[in-house]
């Protein structure tokens, strides 16, 4: 599996290329950082994770990684619907419009599916998922609130909603 490790603040570490089968209790990123993996009881009967080997935290939501030409060709997309609702539609624009939707609903059916954990929001690829694994949830969300930074670290602003 393919893991985003992140540390309690939800600081990215580093990625690793991780073996289920060995699981290794400490492994080394590239910078030389040592850190340990929580292997008890993380994976099931069936091998599937089902906790963070980050963390140890029991809670893991399923998304999907979509790649970072998604926002352009929804705004494209966007900017299609507003031209046909004003009726400016022309064929040209109507291939465009076609070609961006193909681009769009390839790239929903191609993207990876990966899980990620509620607490340190490390994320897991190219493993099987098991089906108990649910999208996201507020509510699960919110017994795993965003750590308070520490006086003198800075961390982003985040919009509210």
């Amino acid at each position: 599996m393919l893991l985003d490790y992140r540390d309690a603040s939800r600081r990215k570490i580093g990625r690793l290329m991780v073996d289920t089968a060995q699981r290794p209790t400490r492994v080394r990123f590239d910078d030389g950082r040592e850190v340990f993996l929580h292997w008890d009881n993380a994976v099931d009967d069936a091998g599937q994770l089902r906790r963070c080997v980050a963390c140890g935290c029991p809670n893991l939501f399923r998304d999907r990684a979509f790649p970072q030409v998604t926002s352009f060709v929804v705004i494209l997309a966007f900017a299609g619907a507003i031209i046909s609702a004003l009726g400016l539609a022309t064929p040209p624009i109507l291939v465009a419009m076609s070609v961006v939707f193909v681009l769009d609903v390839s790239i929903f059916l191609f993207s990876k599916r990966r899980l990620t954990c509620y607490r340190c929001r490390s994320t897991y690829r190219q493993l099987p998922i098991a089906p108990y694994h649910r999208n996201w949830d507020r509510a699960i969300a919110e017994k795993h609130p965003p750590p308070t930074p520490t006086p003198g670290t800075a961390r982003p602003a985040r919009a509210s909603s």
